[in-house]
């Protein structure tokens, strides 16, 4: 959360660092989920659960660095 506090609260940044923390935490949680229990197609949901949530945190991550098309505009900024 070091870096969440390097950029003020007007910057998109203060809060994708946040937020990344967060769905760090919830995708570790998911997957210790899935050693608790024994039915397969929980297991499976809980995976799948930090896969996704892993690919969102790669599009935070995108965004910041500016490095996917979709995050560029026509001067090159955000």
């Amino acid at each position: 959360m070091a870096e969440r506090m390097q950029f003020q609260e007007s910057d998109p940044r203060h809060h994708t660092a946040k937020l990344k923390q967060m769905l760090t935490e919830i995708m570790e949680h998911a997957r210790q989920d899935v050693a608790k229990v024994t039915d397969p197609k929980a297991q499976a949901l809980f995976e799948t659960t930090a896969e996704v949530l892993a690919g969102l945190k790669k599009a935070y991550e995108h965004f910041e660095q500016g490095s996917e098309g979709a995050w560029k505009t026509a001067s090159g900024s955000r």
